[in-house]
């Protein structure tokens, strides 16, 4: 039996971070979750320091929920700073950062934040590894809620490959467990295959028995639209695929409805 080691998740309740949580915890290791409901906050600092202690790696799922390119780069730049400066006192070794593939095609917003997040990382005292991820299977209720017009729902035109939380979850726990893994790797984890997003909305709309109609749209005043729809969000042809597929995923038994 392999000996428990101790990791801390930032951002550990959310989307991701809590199947980083869960996977780290099914290989029989000690994980603090850090999190404001938990009393660690990554931007104050409050309670950083007692839930870095004796913790070999960081796994850094943190996230500000915001469109907006300023807000979102403040953010990492501190939550970073804090999680490095906290981290080298305590003596971890590494830290494994989630991104987006494909955020470095896109010249601002929330995409610019992460790319800078990214530097960041591997600019920071501790050697770091970041795992780029498509877009998550979670994101497509959100986006359909955004696009609600009355009896119509409308989508952007959007080519992406779509990948479960639960999966990006378990492939950074992998990448933590990892020593061997050379900092500054930059890696990318995708779903089985691409898919239009206005298809799968159309599946979801039709698990739940929406009487909206589903749209795709463009918008023209929005310079990401034509990235969107020309396939700018897919990842390159050496990413790694993982299921499960949206389909399967929505069928699946153990997942919260949608």
């Amino acid at each position: 039996m392999n000996a428990q080691r101790k990791f801390a998740v930032a951002g550990g309740t959310g989307r991701v971070g809590r199947h980083v949580v869960d996977a780290l915890e099914s290989a029989g290791h000690e994980v603090v979750v850090m999190a404001r409901s938990t009393g660690v906050d990554v931007i104050s600092g409050d309670g950083l320091a007692e839930a870095l202690a004796g913790v070999e790696a960081i796994v850094d799922t943190s996230t500000q929920p915001t469109p907006d390119e300023t807000a979102a780069t403040e953010f990492f730049k501190t939550s970073t700073h804090n999680l490095m400066t906290t981290g080298t006192a305590a003596g971890v070794q590494r830290m494994v950062v989630v991104s987006i593939v494909s955020a470095d095609r896109f010249g601002g917003g929330y995409g610019a934040a992460v790319v800078e997040h990214e530097r960041l990382a591997m600019a920071g005292p501790i050697p770091a590894v970041v795992l780029r991820a498509t877009q998550f299977h979670e994101f497509v209720p959100e986006l359909m809620e955004w696009g609600r017009r009355g009896d119509v729902i409308q989508v952007p035109e959007m080519r992406t490959q779509l990948i479960a939380a639960q999966t990006a979850g378990a492939e950074l726990a992998a990448i933590a467990l990892d020593p061997s893994i050379e900092p500054g790797t930059i890696r990318e984890v995708a779903g089985p295959r691409e898919e239009r997003l206005v298809d799968v909305a159309r599946l979801l709309a039709d698990r739940r028995g929406e009487s909206a109609r589903v749209e795709e749209v463009r918008d023209p005043s929005d310079p990401a639209g034509e990235a969107y729809a020309s396939g700018a969000l897919l990842p390159g042809p050496d990413v790694k695929r993982a299921g499960p597929t949206f389909a399967e995923w929505l069928e699946s038994a153990d997942r919260v409805a949608v």
